[in-house]
């Protein structure tokens, strides 16, 4: 069931959600919100079905929010935007290889992701309904890792598994999920191990090709995630009914384009290379065609819809059937949640069905 918290605010500002977790329940935030001209549903209300997907979406963020603090904590810019952390400046270089602002683009994309949760639970709110908080389910613990704060997080990045097909997927003219494809792996069988790889305040000693290897990982985990949240808002904005609710899907949806494609763009930065620790080979990306070619980073245009249709650009994939339920498995098996309670995947489980039940026009 939904975690709803204990206090309401009349105001939520991003930067106090950065700060404390959402604490927040449904009520008393309306007016404050929605004092200035006509009230947003006035020719009409937030359908069961519309509620249950921005819930979703506000878990989605949260979690969202969790990871990339703590690859903001290591990797980027430590300032008052982002909560926490000291910086570990190997793992930091590393990470620049793949380009020199990646610390920039990492803190703004956890800033974006800390704004979004609090967004829509605070639409929530405003309109009387539920909001989302895990703050119980903190309870997995931090990288050992100089830099990272030891808090309890809601994600686990130390045994990561990626999925690398978004790669060939949008590089493909002939291949799309919707319609039942397969695409090869870029990099397969992406793993990479503990984070207390990096290197620790006792002198630990890492080999510089694992040190890069893990942050090559991070750079397709980065495109793997916000690709995710690009066609997941694609999807669910198919079966909402206020109009209103569709603007904020359409809106937050369109940043995790921009993340997307920036992401996709640096993780072909990622230098060729074999991990001396566990084997895992990065190929080079531009000896096998255009279908790895590292700056195709516009969606090449594939099928869409139908097969009599010319291939057209698009986000893909797109089909809204079991998006929400679909988005939570893959994050499953990306090894995020290694560790997390059975109460955590019911909470989960449950946010997710509602959402996938909804129907546009239905308040069902």
């Amino acid at each position: 069931m939904e975690q709803t918290a204990t206090q309401s605010q009349s105001t939520i500002s991003r930067r106090s959600f950065l700060g404390t977790g959402l604490a927040v329940g449904a009520g008393a935030a309306g007016a404050g919100l929605l004092a200035e001209g006509a009230p947003a549903f006035a020719d009409g209300g937030l359908t069961r079905g519309d509620a249950a997907i921005l819930r979703f979406l506000a878990a989605a963020e949260i979690l969202e929010a969790d990871l990339w603090q703590q690859y903001n904590e290591l990797a980027g810019i430590q300032d008052s935007e982002v909560p926490g952390g000291s910086g570990n400046q190997a793992y930091h270089d590393a990470v620049a290889v793949l380009d020199e602002d990646m610390d920039q683009y990492i803190h703004d994309n956890t800033d974006d992701e800390f704004s979004h949760a609090a967004f829509i639970n605070a639409y929530l709110e405003a309109h009387g309904k539920d909001t989302v908080d895990l703050d119980q389910f903190r309870t997995l613990p931090s990288s050992k890792a100089t830099g990272a704060q030891d808090i309890g997080r809601l994600t686990n990045l130390m045994q990561l598994t990626v999925d690398t097909s978004f790669w060939t997927r949008y590089r493909s003219d002939s291949q799309n999920p919707d319609f039942g494809d397969t695409l090869p792996q870029a990099v397969p069988d992406l793993f990479v191990g503990e984070h207390p790889a990096i290197p620790r305040d006792d002198g630990d000693l890492t080999p510089a090709d694992h040190l890069q290897a893990i942050a090559n990982t991070a750079g397709f985990h980065f495109a793997f995630i916000e690709q995710g949240g690009t066609s997941l808002y694609a999807a669910l904005a198919q079966r909402v009914t206020h109009k209103e609710v569709l603007r904020v899907l359409l809106s937050i949806g369109g940043s995790e384009i921009m993340h997307f494609q920036t992401w996709q763009d640096k993780a072909g930065n990622a230098p060729p290379l074999t991990d001396p620790t566990t084997g895992l080979v990065f190929p080079d990306l531009n000896a096998d065609g255009e279908l790895l070619q590292t700056n195709l980073i516009m969606p090449e245009p594939t099928i869409f819809l139908d097969r009599k249709f010319p291939i057209v650009s698009i986000v893909r994939p797109t089909e809204t059937q079991g998006a929400a339920t679909g988005a939570l498995k893959a994050l499953t098996d990306d090894g995020l949640f290694i560790g997390q309670s059975p109460a955590f995947f019911a909470v989960l489980g449950k946010l997710a069905a509602a959402a996938d039940r909804a129907r546009h026009g239905r308040d069902d």
